[in-house]
């Protein structure tokens, strides 16, 4: 296990995280008959976002992850704090490939520059989109120079990993949804008088990417749930 007060460097971390395997999906298979003779359930759209790691100051920094604030323009999440990414297109050989992509679009992130490790646990989006978070290692931060699509992406900003497992800045409430209860967790993060709040599936992702990297649970209770997909 790797603590706080330990610092895996970045070529150990690629090799831990190439290991990981995710648990089953719950949403593959998506068209076959629900359980209980129910009928057909809906196919939901695929979607793919971009864990990208990096250490700041080199090799023995904290480890922080790229985040943008969404557009005010844009129809859905306007103005939202996200993981760049998005759905997957015709074109795309695999999920790694989708996040890949949408990462360059929005942000200018060449691919040659991000090693891809891992895929994460599915999520679904409130919209019924399958989102695989994709992890990937940035090892030389100074080699990104961020170009913005200001269709799609107002800000772009990095975050510390690891607080995503810390009960500070953080608040939550709790929801229903398709009958089940869960936990919808807020986090306030500040940088050059900037303020930024990172929520909903977003958060959600973070900590499950965190907890993976960390090996660790979060310092709180996290309340996951798998949603139930609708029938046609």
């Amino acid at each position: 296990m790797v603590g706080t007060t330990e610092v895996e460097g970045i070529e150990a971390l690629v090799r831990r995280l190439r290991l990981y395997q995710p648990p089953p999906s719950p949403y593959d298979g998506a068209s076959t008959t629900a359980a209980g003779g129910g009928g057909e359930l809906f196919r939901p759209r695929r979607a793919a976002v971009l864990v990208c790691l990096f250490r700041r100051g080199g090799g023995d920094g904290e480890l922080r992850v790229i985040l943008t604030k969404r557009s005010s323009s844009l129809s859905t999440h306007s103005g939202e704090v996200a993981l760049p990414g998005g759905k997957a297109e015709e074109g795309d050989a695999d999920d790694a490939a989708t996040a890949l992509r949408e990462a360059k679009e929005e942000i200018g992130l060449d691919p040659s520059l991000v090693t891809v490790v891992a895929s994460l646990e599915h999520f679904l989006s409130k919209h019924l989109l399958v989102v695989v978070p994709i992890v990937g290692i940035l090892s030389d931060i100074e080699a990104f120079k961020p170009v913005l699509n200001v269709d799609e992406v107002d800000d772009i900003f990095d975050v510390p990993l690891e607080m995503f497992l810390k009960d500070e800045n953080r608040t939550s409430e709790e929801r229903e949804k398709m009958g089940q209860t869960f936990t919808i967790h807020y986090f306030n993060y500040e940088k050059e008088n900037q303020k930024y709040l990172i929520w909903g599936l977003t958060a959600r992702i973070l900590i499950h990417a965190a907890s993976v990297v960390y090996q660790r649970p979060p310092d709180f209770p996290e309340r996951r749930v798998h949603f139930n997909l609708p029938k046609f």
